[in-house]
C-alpha cells in the first residue's frame, strides 16, 4: 500500500472518530437536557404518590409529622430500605405512625404501612412492585380478592403487629408467588419494628 493511502485511510479513521465522538457528545447532552426536565416531574408524582398513600393507610391523620432522618436507610436485616418515617397526629396527639419501606420481592417493591398507637395495622399500601405480570403483580393489583374477598395487601388492615408476618401462616400468600409473598412479608417485619419502637418513643406526645 502506498503511504498516500495509507495516510487517507489513517485520516478516514480520525473522521469516522471525530464523527462518532460528535454523536457521543450530542446523545449525552439531550439524555441530560431530558433528564433535567422529566426528574422534578417523576420526584413530585412520587411525592404525591406517597402523600396519598400516608392518607390512605391512617385515613385519621389530621398530619403526618417528620421524624429524625437517622432511621433512613438500610435496616437490620440488610435487605430493605426505609425511604420515609412519619408520626401521624390528629388533635396534637400522635395516634400512630408511617413508614416507606421498599425491597427485594420477586423482583422489587415499595409499600407504605400503617400502625396506629395501639400496635394494628391500619393500612398497607403499594407505591411500586415490579413483580412478575399475572403472579407477584397480583400482590399490588386492587383488583385480585384471596378467598376471603379482600386484596392481597388489604388483609394486612386490622393485623397485630405482635403476631408477625409469615406467608401462608399468619396472613395468605399468593398462589404460584412465593417469593413475593415472603418478601412483602420481610418488608412488613421490618417496617413495623421500626414503627412499633417509635411510637413506643413518642407514646406520650
Amino acid at each position: 500500500m502506498s503511504a498516500a493511502k495509507k495516510e487517507e485511510g489513517f485520516g478516514s479513521m480520525i473522521k469516522l472518530g471525530l464523527i462518532l465522538a460528535a454523536y457521543a457528545v450530542a446523545s449525552c447532552t439531550v439524555l441530560a437536557v431530558v433528564n433535567n426536565i422529566t426528574a422534578p416531574v417523576i420526584a413530585a408524582n412520587n411525592e404525591r404518590k406517597a402523600n396519598e398513600a400516608m392518607r390512605m393507610v391512617i385515613a385519621q391523620a389530621e398530619d403526618f409529622s417528620a421524624v429524625d432522618s437517622a432511621l433512613c436507610g438500610t435496616t437490620p436485616s440488610g435487605t430493605t430500605k426505609i425511604e420515609a418515617v412519619r408520626l401521624a397526629k390528629a388533635g396534637g396527639k400522635v395516634i400512630g405512625a408511617v413508614i416507606q419501606i421498599s425491597g427485594p420481592t420477586y423482583d422489587h417493591a415499595s409499600i407504605m404501612i400503617g400502625v396506629d398507637a395501639q400496635g394494628t395495622v391500619s393500612g398497607v399500601q403499594f407505591l411500586e412492585n415490579t413483580d412478575s405480570p399475572g403472579f407477584g403483580s397480583k400482590a399490588s393489583d386492587p383488583n385480585f380478592k384471596l378467598s376471603g374477598g379482600s386484596t392481597f395487601y388489604g388483609q394486612f388492615t386490622g393485623k397485630k403487629v405482635a403476631d408477625g408476618f409469615v406467608a401462608g401462616e399468619t396472613f395468605d400468600a399468593i398462589s404460584g408467588a412465593t417469593i413475593t409473598s415472603k418478601g412483602v412479608a420481610t418488608l412488613l417485619s421490618d417496617g413495623t419494628s421500626v414503627l412499633m419502637s417509635l411510637l413506643k418513643e413518642h407514646g406520650n406526645d
